[in-house]
């Protein structure tokens, strides 16, 4: 069988001419589908049709454009081929005022929302730590949801000149429009993220010492389901949504509300951290009884100074194999 990304068979002999270093593309690549489409499991798919249409298009490469650059054009058509005709994707904050903490309501489809994405998939495992510490600002969530109310076009001159700090000549030549058009689209791009408070230019510092504890105590005070001492840790304006349900609670009162009344049922779970969007994470399984634990809901943190800013629960148990987790825990 021959590798797409190589041209190697299964007994690593090249069967074909081309390019030998395709799949080292791969996890740029990853992410910048995901800051584009805001779905993990989109983002793979994309990521996986650019490799199949380079490896039947090689023919036609004739190496007067760098490789890499290449692979974009295939990736953002791929990518815009996705989006045609679909509505945004978004967070449940994007989509209708607070709750008080009451009754769940219908859940919405899958493509209503913005997905976490494990960071190993779309971050550079080495580097500068500047480009790490900007690579990881522009996968949160809400820099992605942001992202979402860009048309394709605005979002994929956004993402390739302010987060892949591409020059504009090469995002002219890889979109096909003139320096003049990819700036003018770069200043609505812009303009619409002012007014979401989101900036792909600012770069949060790693976790301090003080940090790391609220994360330790926000972990102990879940699986004792101590609500009291969690929403503690909450800023006063703090918000928890978890799609796919349109929900979303603002304040620690109500975020207590909802977990000790439609929510009790998370008493007992068990949390194993994970690296998700370039913040704290963890996976909930949550008991089944008989000591056993079954997946639940993938929690994405949102830490601003001392206190907790925003809690995401996506409860798509899809997710648990996306970042190689078991299917259950032993107690």
């Amino acid at each position: 069988m021959t590798d797409l990304a190589t041209g190697r068979d299964g007994d690593g002999d090249r069967t074909a001419p081309g390019p030998p270093d395709l799949e080292r593309y791969r996890t740029e690549l990853a992410g910048y589908c995901y800051r584009m489409l805001g779905s993990s499991f989109e983002a793979d798919d994309a990521v996986q049709e650019t490799m199949v249409r380079a490896w039947r298009g090689l023919d036609r490469f004739e190496g007067r454009a760098a490789l890499r650059s290449w692979l974009y054009r295939i990736a953002t058509n791929v990518c815009f081929d996705l989006l045609h005709g679909r509505t945004r994707r978004a967070l449940p904050m994007d989509l209708g005022p607070a709750g008080d903490g009451g009754a769940m309501t219908q859940p919405l489809p899958e493509a209503t929302w913005v997905e976490p994405i494990p960071d190993g998939r779309v971050l550079p495992a080495d580097g500068d730590p500047a480009e790490r510490a900007a690579a990881r600002e522009s996968i949160r969530l809400a820099f992605v949801a942001a992202l979402q109310l860009l048309p394709p076009r605005q979002r994929a001159v956004l993402i390739l000149r302010e987060v892949l700090r591409w020059r504009a000549a090469e995002v002219a030549d890889l979109l096909g429009r003139s320096v003049p058009s990819v700036n003018s689209a770069l200043q609505r791009a812009r303009a619409t993220l002012a007014g979401r408070g989101a900036d792909a230019s600012r770069h949060p510092a790693a976790l301090d010492e003080a940090q790391r504890d609220l994360v330790d105590r926000y972990i102990d005070a879940f699986e004792r389901y101590d609500i009291p001492r969690l929403v503690a840790l909450l800023h006063e304006d703090a918000t928890t949504n978890m799609p796919p349900y349109p929900l979303w609670w603002q304040g620690p009162e109500a975020i207590g509300r909802w977990m000790e009344g439609p929510g009790r049922g998370c008493r007992g779970s068990r949390l194993v951290q994970v690296e998700a969007n370039g913040v704290p994470s963890f996976a909930q399984y949550r008991s089944a009884g008989g000591g056993r634990y079954e997946p639940f809901a993938l929690h994405v943190l949102d830490i601003s100074g001392d206190r907790i800013a925003g809690i995401s629960d996506f409860l798509d148990t899809r997710l648990f194999a996306l970042f190689g987790l078991p299917d259950h825990l032993e107690d």
